[in-house]
């Protein structure tokens, strides 16, 4: 009775590391498209910015959700002893060692990711944005990790969430250079009209303070009639 608890328990792990892996792999996926959408600023009146932030955060965190399990079902099960050390330090694994490592390598970069956007107030700018862009090179890693040491490889379904996957991330990814490059193109085409733009056309870069009284008085702005300052200052008394 035992055997078969046993027995039941492992088939259940089995079951749960595949269906975990295959889940984390669809939401990076996911988030990972969406994060090159929203740097391309791509918006609409029914999909607006804080809606596909808010999206793309709780995206990232099912993601490391399912991660997290897909990691400790691999470690407690007693088939591939994937072991501890494994899932932070790659290519340790005695099971597929090199295809187990890419997914080491996955998990290491999005816990950068998640590390960062959790200190993003305390860091700087430019170190956040860095370490974000981790988050692009875990998805092929990750992708290579399931087709690579996934049981499921080769099967028609699994064959047909990597396509979809990767077709996905290529088009985000098309768009996300079309983007850059346009706006480029953009900013140098209104430098270049801001360079073209005559001197003389330009506004001056000082205005000499002209007398707001219309009419004759302004031609008597330089008068040589003594104000009643220059008279006290004659007075003998």
């Amino acid at each position: 009775m035992l055997a078969a608890a046993s027995t039941s328990l492992s088939t259940t792990v089995w079951y749960t590391i595949r269906a975990t892996g295959v889940v984390a792999l669809v939401l990076l996926t996911v988030t990972t498209v969406l994060g090159m959408l929203s740097a391309s600023r791509v918006r609409t009146r029914r999909w607006p910015a804080f809606a596909q932030v808010d999206l793309h955060k709780r995206a990232t965190l099912f993601a490391l959700v399912f991660l997290g399990l897909h990691v400790l079902t691999a470690v407690v099960d007693t088939y591939v002893h994937v072991g501890l050390l494994a899932t932070v330090v790659p290519f340790t694994s005695t099971f597929k060692t090199f295809w187990t490592g890419l997914g080491t390598i996955a998990v290491d970069l999005l816990l950068a990711v998640a590390i960062s956007s959790a200190l993003r107030q305390r860091i700087a700018a430019r170190t956040w944005r860095g370490l974000h862009w981790l988050a692009y090179a875990c998805w092929p890693f990750a992708l290579a990790h399931a087709l690579g040491a996934g049981t499921d490889a080769g099967q028609l379904w699994m064959d047909a969430v990597a396509a979809v996957s990767t077709i996905a991330v290529l088009c985000a990814l098309a768009w996300r250079i079309g983007y850059h490059r346009t706006t480029r193109e953009e900013e140098a085409r209104l430098g270049a009209v801001t360079t073209a733009v005559p001197v003389r056309h330009r506004p001056p870069t000082s205005v000499a303070a002209r007398p707001t009284t219309p009419g004759p008085t302004n031609h008597v702005a330089h008068s040589t009639t003594p104000t009643a300052t220059g008279l006290l200052e004659r007075d003998p008394r």
